[in-house]
């Protein structure tokens, strides 16, 4: 496998330079910060992402005040208090996006999430404690005991609260491959993932970057080369 020196240099070549790739990177990830996310924000951030899955984006961002509005502003235990007859109600609320599914995983999560902060204080406390250089561990978990939270939609609410984290991107998935890693186009399977996890853990110990930033040069050093404001605008910020 190459240095990560070289796959930054091809981003920062692509991208005008150190100073110009910098700018492109998100902040370093603030675990005290994430200790202090309240149980409610959590539980709106999967909402956010497991509605957004497959939709179009921009539309549930819109529609956030209404979402806001029908789950009771996402506070878990009062969620868990309403009668069925709430929940079926919302399955014709023009507030939110009329996803049955989708609607249903909500309570599921606010018990997931409850459950999770009885045992370590806070859902922010169980994260930031969780190491990053675990995050298949994270995102099985967040699969077994969450609701619609497998696949890249655990990845994203992970970035998307603050942890820190990579997403297998299409790019991110193209970089790993060109670097020589035998993975699959799309990486599954229990092995391919740990490939995963190991590079990446690899190439954070060798730059002294955070995952976050690891991932996201890996998504600015191949395949189409965005300008910056479309970056800005994309997508988890992943290429």
């Amino acid at each position: 496998m190459p240095s990560f020196k070289t796959i930054r240099a091809r981003a920062a070549k692509r991208k005008g330079g150190d100073r110009a790739l910098a700018a492109l990177l998100p902040p370093v990830p603030d675990a005290k910060a994430l200790t202090r996310l309240k149980d409610d924000r959590a539980l709106a951030e999967m909402t956010k992402r497991i509605f957004s899955a497959g939709f179009v984006w921009s539309v549930i961002e819109n529609k956030w005040p209404g979402f806001e509005e029908a789950f009771l502003g996402f506070v878990p235990r009062p969620l868990l208090f309403q009668s069925e007859d709430f929940w079926h109600a919302l399955t014709r609320d023009t507030r939110i996006v009329r996803n049955g599914a989708k609607i249903m995983a909500v309570r599921d999560n606010a018990k997931f999430i409850t459950e999770i902060a009885a045992e370590h204080g806070s859902f922010g406390k169980f994260l930031a404690a969780w190491p990053a250089t675990d995050q298949i561990g994270l995102l099985d978990l967040l699969a077994k005991r969450g609701a619609r939270l497998g696949g890249n939609t655990g990845q994203y609410f992970l970035r998307f609260v603050g942890k820190d984290s990579y997403i297998l991107s299409r790019d991110v998935v193209f970089c790993l491959r060109d670097a020589g890693l035998d993975i699959a186009e799309t990486p599954t399977s229990k092995k391919d993932r740990r490939k995963i996890q190991d590079q990446f853990n690899a190439w954070a110990a060798e730059s002294g970057l955070p995952l976050v930033h690891v991932s996201r040069i890996c998504a600015m050093s191949i395949g189409q080369n965005y300008d910056a404001e479309t970056l800005r605008r994309r997508v988890g910020g992943e290429e």
